[in-house]
């Protein structure tokens, strides 16, 4: 079984779509397709770069575009309950069990409010998660004075993840139009996940730069 399997199967793809309706109805950022399938085809890139099993990148991809399914539960703890769900789906389709435990540790590792990067495909959707800030995401772009972090992602016209294998660098580079957020804003709510990130890296055995407007921060 595969990535492709994944992305095709009618459940996963029910429970994705319904999760994004909840986290739209509650006023968050997109959560649907284009997060998860960019999220599962970078988290496999990074291994690939790092020159993991091709398997292993597989897993990647997989944990990549099952980590928010946990959403269609709720918001809270989205991270176990998605872990469970990928349980299920993941058995279901005759996955060994030693891909489950590698892709579930990876999904209910993803979140900063509880997550560890706990091993390598854990690190990769980690890093590939929180570096998808971008305005796309944001649905309300009318209220975007009054929500902070509809206001931060609005401001960042890009968004790169670079994996310098040589220099054995993960750089995180944005453009952030400071004329809609200020960097401060951005370090208020994303300095947890920016202080992951670099525990995610040091775990691939790179190190984390965040870059903002050419200027090298963390």
């Amino acid at each position: 079984m595969t990535y492709h399997d994944i992305r095709h199967d009618e459940a996963v793809n029910v429970y994705i779509a319904q999760a994004d309706a909840s986290l739209n109805a509650l006023g968050f950022t997109e959560h649907s397709f284009p997060h998860v399938t960019r999220v599962a085809e970078l988290a496999g890139e990074i291994l690939e770069r790092l020159g993991y099993p091709e398997r292993t990148v597989e897993l990647a991809k997989i944990a990549g575009y099952l980590h928010d399914i946990g959403n269609v539960v709720n918001r809270v703890d989205h991270s176990q309950s998605g872990a469970v769900m990928a349980f299920r789906i993941l058995d279901r389709m005759n996955f060994p069990p030693e891909e489950i435990a590698t892709i579930v540790t990876a999904i209910g590792n993803h979140d900063e409010g509880t997550g560890v990067p706990v091993n390598a495909v854990s690190a990769a959707l980690f890093l590939a998660d929180k570096s998808d800030v971008r305005r796309s995401r944001v649905r309300q772009k009318a209220d975007i004075a009054l929500d902070i972090h509809d206001r931060v992602n609005y401001s960042v016209t890009s968004s790169r993840l670079i994996v310098d294998v040589d220099e054995k660098i993960a750089e995180l580079k944005l453009s952030v139009d400071t004329e809609v957020s200020s960097v401060m804003e951005y370090f208020e709510i994303f300095m947890k996940r920016m202080l992951l990130c670099r525990n995610a890296a040091e775990r691939l055995g790179l190190k984390f730069k965040l870059v903002i407007n050419d200027q090298v921060l963390l």
